[in-house]
């Protein structure tokens, strides 16, 4: 028997994330920072390195060049050496959408040479877009004692959630009996996480057995269900799906919550400080004489001379004297000019806000954004990388600024509630 550390691990790094708007616009899901100095995709990383096992596969697709300088060689996670690396696995053919991994069982099926040149008992199947803390090592000895073909790591949520998942109804012995993807109807509270241990020849026979099966969900787990040992691995810990705007802001504000269940420190996540807005050489954060900071989490080389409340600031975040950053995550190297006032709002990278601008004016629930009205609707507004805000705009709830919008795209000095600037000044 294999050792469990020896296991093979795949993860799915390669979605496109659209519902994150443009976040998302110059960068893959699980590439989007997160935390001040993290990035989504170092939860899945930590959790694979603390849990003990040496090899992972990254399946990349969509605008991998960021996520690809980010993971490196896998030195951040102590991931290189003879024994143990990082591999990317970008798609294998061309450059067409067609030629795209059709789903999850696809991609994996399309690098079954990977699987094939690192022989294992088990292979881990994870999904580089969540935020969580979890033993993959205890999971793996469940499977075995299971004598399982497949297990699929599951928890209890909200029925009212339950149709954004694939779901699962159990026996006494956690074996799963029924499947329903994403169901209307729910009849059980029972989620999957997207997070598989397979038997290493069971899945391979599963994907050779019929090509048209491209979605684990969808094709694969209830053909296994059906016919086979298909186990539930109960999961009890904080685990947040990121693929929303809200769900986005939910799980940094999270970070800074008492009691939310979230610590990346306690869990050792890892992160590759020398790609991620080179955090590693900053100085200290630097606080003004006259300067506010409640509930928030302030990145190293951040100068805060105004007021930051429950905020998420990254590293070389600039607040002036008399500015106000309230609910609000800023990415790196973003300037907020004296007087400005933002509120619940998520700033890309390198934003830059004029004196007295005022980001989220009106109430909370407003109208939803008019172009994507299923994206933002809870009073948010995203502001795009490169944006240079002049003096004196006002923007309102639910607004999109398109990524390098300067000054001259600011032909109106009040963006409405629910619009979006796009960088030649149209507003819709």
């Amino acid at each position: 028997m294999i050792a469990a550390k020896e296991a093979l691990v795949l993860l799915l790094a390669g979605g496109v994330g659209s519902r994150l708007n443009i976040l998302v616009q110059n960068r893959a899901k699980p590439a989007v920072p997160f935390g001040g100095i993290y990035r989504i995709i170092d939860f899945s990383m930590s959790n694979v390195v603390n849990s003990g096992l040496k090899k992972v596969g990254v399946l990349t697709q969509y605008k991998p060049l960021s996520l690809m300088s980010h993971l490196g060689a896998g030195e951040a996670w102590d991931l290189t050496g003879r024994t143990r690396g990082v591999k990317i696995l970008p798609p294998r053919t061309g450059s067409k959408d067609s030629d795209w991994y059709k789903g999850t069982a696809d991609a994996i099926r399309r690098n079954i040479d990977f699987i094939g040149s690192n022989p294992t008992d088990e292979v881990v199947i994870l999904s580089g877009d969540h935020i969580y803390h979890m033993d993959f090592d205890a999971m793996i000895e469940y499977h075995r004692s299971k004598k399982a073909d497949v297990t699929v790591a599951m928890m209890v949520v909200p029925k009212s959630q339950i149709h954004q998942f694939g779901a699962g109804i159990t026996d006494n012995r956690n074996r799963i009996v029924e499947w329903e993807e994403k169901p209307k109807v729910p009849r059980t509270n029972l989620a999957s996480m997207g997070i598989y241990v397979f038997d290493r020849r069971y899945l391979l026979d599963s994907l050779a057995r019929d090509k048209s099966d491209v979605d684990f969900g969808m094709h694969i787990l209830p053909h296994a269900i059906a016919h086979d040992n298909t186990f539930a691995y109960p999961f009890y810990g904080y685990w947040r799906d990121v693929g929303t705007i809200q769900a986005y802001w939910e799980a940094n504000m999270d970070i800074i919550r008492k009691e939310s269940g979230i610590s990346p420190e306690k869990w050792r996540i890892r992160t590759n400080v020398e790609a991620e807005g080179r955090a590693a050489d900053r100085p200290p954060a630097r606080f003004g004489a006259g300067a506010q900071v409640q509930t928030s989490l302030i990145s190293a080389g951040c100068t805060v001379q105004g007021t930051v409340i429950n905020s998420v600031l990254s590293p070389g975040v600039v607040v002036e004297k008399g500015a106000v950053v309230r609910n609000s995550i800023l990415f790196s190297d973003c300037v907020v000019r004296k007087k400005a006032i933002i509120d619940l709002a998520i700033f890309d990278k390198q934003v830059q806000v004029g004196e007295g601008v005022q980001i989220g004016v009106g109430c909370d629930h407003a109208a939803p954004n008019r172009q994507h009205p299923k994206h933002l609707y809870t009073g948010i507004t995203l502001v795009g990388k490169g944006v240079d805000v002049p003096a004196g705009v006002k923007v309102g709830r639910n607004c999109v600024i398109d990524s390098y919008c300067r000054r001259e795209s600011f032909s109106q000095n009040t963006i409405g509630t629910g619009e979006t600037l796009a960088k030649d000044g149209e507003i819709s």
